[in-house]
């Protein structure tokens, strides 16, 4: 299960409806906070993620990413937690988020290793890696991309038994990669396992201008999150600013082929009516949705043949 969380919505300013940045990626047991705006930990509480995490990612080092951590990583410290924290923030990143986890209190009950992360670094787990991507907003800043292992093939039980394998362990050690042995001979699993089937792959942009290496990173997502901080009618501003507009977020969207689209990062004027956004994505991208703090969206596997 990959659930995903909007914790903040909003711009570079925090309005009744929205708070900043903020984005929690659940993949089974793990919980992954993508950028800690001012709040964040109050909106955690208030959405019911809970507060264990795996790390922190930050996008880039503008206060309405990365405030929040001062506060979070006080409320862990009153939790009792005792296990490292790792943060990951884009290069140059390192002395801000030393000064800011440290700010106020001397001394945490755990460790917060910080990591920059340069486009194509990853961090990597046993079924996915998280790693950095570029953008573009005129400061250092990078997007990340969650993407699962290749899952194994589907196993043809009726081929299996054909072979004379008898159901039980050996099912599941040919689907694991051993030869067994059939009836009439070893039975490999090239002869039961179909080829591997791609896991999902969840793109978070943070703030940045439309791209061909956004569009490259999110080539065949399952869900890109991007910014949208503006309307059309504000695409001068959006330039000017490092940002996107509503329909060229749906551009990226539509160049790279992804599954869903969802809008962030919007601008103050759209707290009360974010239609104007939502309209003209969809005239690009049918799919796209606008983002709400609170919002969920759980992403399954693409539909596949029946075993």
């Amino acid at each position: 299960m990959i659930r995903v969380t909007f914790l903040g919505t909003a711009a570079s300013r925090p309005t009744v409806a929205r708070n900043v940045s903020a984005l929690m990626v659940q993949r089974e047991g793990d919980h992954w906070l993508f950028d800690c705006g001012e709040g964040t930990q109050r909106q955690m509480m208030r959405y019911g993620t809970g507060f264990s995490l795996e790390g922190i990612f930050i996008t880039h080092m503008h206060a309405d990413h990365f405030l929040g951590v001062i506060g979070l990583l006080r409320t862990l410290a009153l939790q009792g937690r005792t296990d490292p924290l790792p943060v990951h923030g884009p290069p140059g990143s390192e002395s801000l988020l030393q000064t800011a986890i440290f700010l106020g209190q001397g001394r945490l009950p755990f460790d917060v290793p910080i990591r920059e992360m340069v486009p194509g670094e990853r961090v990597v787990r046993d079924e996915y890696d998280i790693e950095a991507i570029a953008v573009r907003h005129g400061t250092r800043a990078v997007g990340y991309r969650l993407r699962e292992h290749d899952r194994p093939g589907r196993f043809d039980v009726e081929r299996a038994r054909a072979l004379g394998v008898p159901e039980g362990p050996l099912f599941g050690r040919l689907h694991r990669g051993e030869t067994v042995d059939g009836a009439e001979g070893p039975v490999r699993p090239d002869d039961v396992v179909g080829p591997p089937r791609p896991g999902r792959l969840v793109v978070y942009t943070g703030d940045t201008r439309p791209s061909e290496e956004v569009e490259a990173a999110a080539a065949g997502a399952d869900l890109l999150i991007h910014d949208a901080t503006f309307a059309s009618d504000e695409a001068d501003r959006a330039r000017e600013t490092g940002h996107s507009t509503a329909a060229e977020a749906a551009g990226v969207a539509l160049k790279a082929g992804v599954r869903r689209l969802a809008l962030t990062h919007l601008s103050s004027r759209y707290s009360a009516n974010a239609t104007p956004l939502e309209r003209e994505a969809r005239a690009v991208f049918p799919e796209a949705v606008v983002a709400r703090d609170g919002l969920e969206i759980e992403l399954e596997y693409e539909q596949e043949e029946e075993t």
